[in-house]
């Protein structure tokens, strides 16, 4: 069994860049060689899961991704090769998300005896669209009755220190795109054109920054973001005859698309126009008192000396799919300040105290009646 050190340094070495991951997934087999194994690869993307059966018991799932994304410009080291400075580790993917992988697997690695069943699912493609990632493995359990009954997702979940939040939800994200429909004409004119700019000046402030709820103990306001505004021919004669707006919302559980429809609907009505909506990701949340939570904000406590805070904020992640499938998930990771940006970095000692936290809860997840 390898140090957790030398696993983490072992992974950042695998160049897995989206959705390639690089040989990873043949280390990690042989490294959990007493895990059964299921692979489901779609086109490019290879997905893993290895699972372990200790005894009757909950089934408990550890998720992460091994792509990363392409490391860009600016590092002051090779990207693929970790660098170590002061106790910290220089490399794509330290922190999103081969710090958490490392963590599990240590973990699972370690684990002597469990009430239950526990697995890793892993994929090659998180980063990229995820449409042939974890949700192709979850499509695959449920055919054979074998869905997670909780499960952890290790992205990068703290904020300013280790463990100082976790995530127990996530937003969705509907993204909007709004025509208006106008006559084109001279600006000296304006009687003998339709503007579509003056159409929606008196009705913009209705749109940007709406709330369209109030948020929950969970969730903060559904808000509508406007992402782009464009029309005309950049010329100041001409007035134009179509304007485009496009915005975003991260979702609650509360809020969905036909809400929003029927808002922009009844904002616009009498205009010209046509929307098209398309949500990439739905909400989710798993309930506080849920036993999966209580485990984790234990194991924090037992190791840093302080629970956790509980967040649905950031954007998505691949526990979206872990919650359309019914199973109480949540997120626990490392800092996350550093995360695709150039010389990303991790230190080593927030890799070994995930490592502890993760064994924590494996070694105190009392059997449940699921």
């Amino acid at each position: 069994m390898l140090k957790t050190e030398e696993l983490f340094l072992k992974l950042l070495r695998f160049v897995s860049v989206t959705p390639h991951d690089g040989g990873a997934f043949e280390f990690i087999k042989a490294y959990l060689s007493d895990f059964e194994v299921i692979e489901v690869n779609v086109e490019q993307t290879k997905n893993l899961f290895l699972y372990k059966r200790f005894g009757e018991g909950p089934h408990l799932c550890f998720a992460g991704h091994i792509d990363v994304v392409p490391p860009g410009h600016g590092w002051n080291s090779e990207p693929f090769e970790p660098f170590i400075k002061e106790g910290v580790v220089y490399a794509r993917g330290a922190q999103d998300m081969k710090s958490g992988v490392c963590a599990f697997l240590q973990a699972l690695k370690e684990a002597q005896n469990f009430q239950g069943t526990l697995s890793t699912l892993l994929t090659s493609d998180e980063e990229g669209d995820a449409k042939h990632g974890t949700i192709e493995v979850l499509k695959e359990l449920e055919k054979r009755s074998f869905l997670p009954n909780y499960a952890i997702v290790a992205e990068p979940t703290s904020e300013v220190v280790f463990g100082d939040a976790i995530k127990i939800g996530r937003r969705g994200s509907i993204n909007g795109v709004i025509e208006i429909l106008g006559k084109q004409g001279h600006a000296a004119y304006p009687e003998k054109a339709i503007n579509p700019v003056h159409q929606i000046a008196s009705r913009l402030d209705k749109l940007a920054g709406h709330l369209l709820d109030a948020g929950d103990a969970s969730f903060t306001p559904s808000q509508m973001v406007i992402t782009d505004i464009r029309g005309g021919m950049e010329v100041s004669n001409v007035t134009p005859g179509n304007l485009k707006i496009m915005f975003n919302v991260r979702n609650s559980t509360k809020t969905d698309e036909a809400k929003i429809r029927s808002y922009v609907e009844s904002v616009l009505e009498g205009l010209d126009f046509s929307l098209h909506l398309s949500q990439s990701a739905y909400p989710f949340v798993t309930s506080q008192d849920s036993f999966v939570v209580k485990a984790l904000k234990d194991a924090l406590l037992n190791v840093t000396g302080q629970y956790p805070k509980l967040s649905t904020a950031g954007g998505t992640s691949d526990a979206r799919f872990f919650g359309a499938f019914g199973v109480a998930t949540i997120e626990c990771g490392v800092v996350n300040d550093t995360i695709h940006a150039p010389n990303e970095c991790c230190p080593l000692g927030e890799v070994q105290s995930l490592v502890e936290v993760f064994k924590h809860v494996i070694e105190n997840f009392e059997k449940e009646d699921v």
